[in-house]
């Protein structure tokens, strides 16, 4: 025909490409029996990941009330299992996305995977999952590897353990009449008709939810595996202190023990063993403060394995005390610093504070300096403490404020072995003290306030031979020199008098002393 020279027309060429193309699609075609079969398990698969679904959730739903009932217990299963169910759904909801996908490719962006119309497009599969660009079928298969060694890590019998790994397996296979392996994705999503790769991957879920589904089950066995037997339940309250203060709160642990009495657990107090099966410590206490102990309880378990379990635990040894105190001396002075003694029993200092009113408190280290202002008025000291966690009013004392008594005069003076002593008249006195002094001074010096005067001003009274008084003027709080100069006439045996003492106190009030009598030895 070629010798002819005779072309074909370009309507020829037309058909003829149009029959090539036919006859191709023939061959490709698939039987619609076939596909209707693979819709059909399609359907039943769906409906047996419902059902396993369904379990798997019963199955969970029983380590959710075995954690109710016992946190401590069942708490840490539960977790697991809470983990096993999300990785599970994931990947369940990463596989319907892929469905998803290929039937939007195959139908449209309309296309259901529940109704596929172009059930043996055999293009839509390979494009999504074996895309040079973007390849699902790799991420599939990584994904499903990495679920697969999660899963696998639950699962105790050797035996279910190795069905999951076959169930999930991912290896590249040698098909037959081939020389090259192939991975796992092109098997599965290569020329394979869209209605084929969504029952596949229906396949792959209830695969998954089988695994899913040994791994609650042996999670749901290891609630109870390795528990103590015990033949013997006892009540305990277990406070937290049996002191406790007006306003602060009663705490205890009510608990249920539960022993074998058969096999009673040892216990280590700091790396010793108790001497008793009672797991009861004492000691004696020799020294007060904060004291803490720390040890382990061994417990053998029903499956022969033993576990050490920590304990921690403290005491504080506080001074017998009883407090005494006088109902009419709760007395403050106004002017000086008055030291005060504040303590709550079982409250270390750091969590005590106070306040007072009419005037200042202060703090130095433990102890406590109260200042008052107002003399005359009443100041309430109010102590709280933080006890539990929150502030509570200990204590609301009242003092009255009164002014410091009035000072005792007195002259100062070197003794013979060189310790200062005060002279208050009405006994004899050393000329050769009285004229090496210095002046009067004032205070109070009764061991309990200690507090010092000021002297503004004295007047001393000495008598002549005829009995007449001669009176003599300070300078300040000094003698001046005329009365030491009446000092030096002075003979043994003769006195004279210290009159019109005025003095001033910290609270700043001046005050008129008693006189003072000296007699010159």
């Amino acid at each position: 025909m070629a010798g002819t020279g005779n072309r074909l027309s370009p309507r020829q060429k037309m058909i003829n490409l149009m029959y090539i193309v036919l006859t191709a699609m023939l061959a490709l075609n698939v039987s619609s029996d076939v596909l209707d079969g693979f819709t059909q398990v399609n359907d039943g698969l769906n409906r047996s990941n419902e059902n396993v679904e369904d379990r798997n959730a019963a199955i969970y739903s029983y380590l959710e009330a075995a954690a109710i009932q016992n946190p401590e217990k069942g708490g840490i299963w539960l977790d697991r299992a809470t983990e096993v169910r999300r990785h599970t759904a994931e990947m369940v909801a990463y596989i319907d996305s892929l469905k998803t996908q290929i039937v939007h490719t195959a139908d449209g962006p309309d296309g259901d995977p529940a109704n596929v119309l172009n059930r043996d497009d055999l293009e839509a599969a390979a494009v999504v999952m074996l895309s040079p660009g973007d390849p699902q079928g790799t991420r599939l298969r990584e994904r499903l590897n990495s679920y697969r060694d999660f899963i696998g890590s639950f699962i105790n019998d050797p035996r279910k353990l190795n069905n999951i790994n076959k169930a999930l397996n991912t290896d590249e296979t040698l098909q037959a009449g081939t020389i090259v392996p192939k991975s796992w994705e092109e098997i599965r999503f290569e020329q394979q008709p869209v209605v084929a790769a969504i029952t596949l991957l229906a396949k792959l879920q209830n695969d998954i939810l089988f695994a899913e589904g040994e791994a609650l089950t042996s999670l749901l066995s290891q609630v109870d595996a390795g528990d103590v037997r015990v033949n013997a339940l006892n009540a305990y309250v277990i406070p937290d202190s049996r002191l406790v203060m007006r306003g602060g709160k009663y705490t205890a642990d009510i608990i249920l023990a539960a022993v074998d009495t058969t096999a009673l657990p040892t216990v280590y107090v700091s790396g010793k063993q108790l001497p008793n099966d009672r797991g009861r410590y004492e000691l004696n206490t020799g020294s007060t403060g904060t004291f803490s102990y720390d040890g382990y309880i061994e417990v053998a378990h029903g499956d022969g394995t033993i576990d050490k379990l920590p304990f921690s635990s403290s005491y504080t040894v506080i001074e017998p005390m009883a407090t005494v105190s006088a109902t009419m001396m709760n007395v403050l002075y106004a002017g000086i610093d008055n030291p005060i003694s504040i303590s709550v029993p079982g409250v270390p200092m750091s969590a005590i504070s106070a306040n007072m009113t009419n005037g200042t408190l202060s703090r130095n280290g433990d102890t406590w300096i109260a200042r008052p202002s107002g003399v005359g008025k009443e100041a309430v000291l109010t102590v709280t403490a933080t006890i539990d966690g929150r502030q509570t009013n200990v204590a609301n004392t009242s003092f009255r404020i009164r002014k410091l008594p009035d000072p005792t005069a007195f002259i100062a003076y070197t003794e013979a072995s060189g310790n200062t002593a005060h002279y208050k008249g009405g006994r004899g006195f050393p000329k050769a003290s009285l004229l090496a002094a210095a002046g009067l001074d004032a205070a109070i010096d009764d061991g309990l306030l200690d507090t010092k005067f000021t002297v503004t001003g004295f007047e001393t009274v000495f008598f002549d031979s005829m009995g007449n008084a001669i009176p003599e003027q300070s300078a300040g709080a000094r003698f001046s020199e005329r009365q030491k100069q009446q000092f030096q006439r002075l003979s043994r045996g003769k006195r004279f008098y210290i009159s019109r003492i005025k003095a001033v106190g910290p609270d700043g009030i001046t005050r008129d002393l008693a006189p003072m009598e000296v007699i010159v030895n």
